[in-house]
């Protein structure tokens, strides 16, 4: 007995339709899918979302040294003239040094990070990671699984498909 449902799909359309599907779900909290989807994706979203909660507060806070081009009033580079050992001018960009606080993964986290990438898509103009474990992860942090609802609605008109919701809880 196989372990996933094949979805009449080869494997390398499954596993696209399946990351675009758990994508989805994540950024917008609930899909309408067929119901053999929707069980799959439910089972992929519940790990990710287990182990997002496990690892949402293993890092540390690290200072960061930055450097980068001092900028004047109307956000173009500081330069200033400089003469070589050959007696040559020329300009050279003004640097300034700064700190910053940043989070540093731990080793455990960066591996779930890993691990969640091979099953999400990235999408352009939003970190799906930072969503995961700073919006989502905290949300269910104290429930043990079932994270995740299928609603099932009336068959689709033109194939009489099973047609469901699923939906972040």
């Amino acid at each position: 007995m196989a372990g996933t449902r094949k979805l009449g799909k080869p494997t390398d359309q499954r596993l696209a339709m399946l990351k675009c599907l758990t994508t989805d779900l994540i950024l917008n909290g609930k899909i309408v899918t067929t119901e053999a989807r929707a069980k799959e994706v439910k089972a992929i979203v519940d790990s990710i979302i287990s182990l997002a909660i496990k690892e949402k507060d293993n890092f540390e806070q690290v200072d960061v040294k930055i450097v980068k081009a001092k900028l004047d009033s109307k956000g173009r580079k500081v330069t200033e003239k400089v003469t070589s050992k050959n007696g040559k001018d020329y300009l050279k960009v003004v640097k300034e040094e700064t700190t910053e606080k940043r989070q540093k993964d731990m080793p455990s986290r960066l591996s779930a990070r890993r691990k969640i990438m091979t099953k999400v898509n990235k999408v352009e103009g939003v970190d799906l990671m930072n969503k995961l474990f700073t919006e989502i992860a905290p949300k269910y942090e104290g429930r043990n699984g079932g994270y995740t609802r299928i609603l099932k609605m009336e068959a689709r008109r033109g194939d009489n498909a099973d047609v469901a919701v699923l939906q972040l809880i």
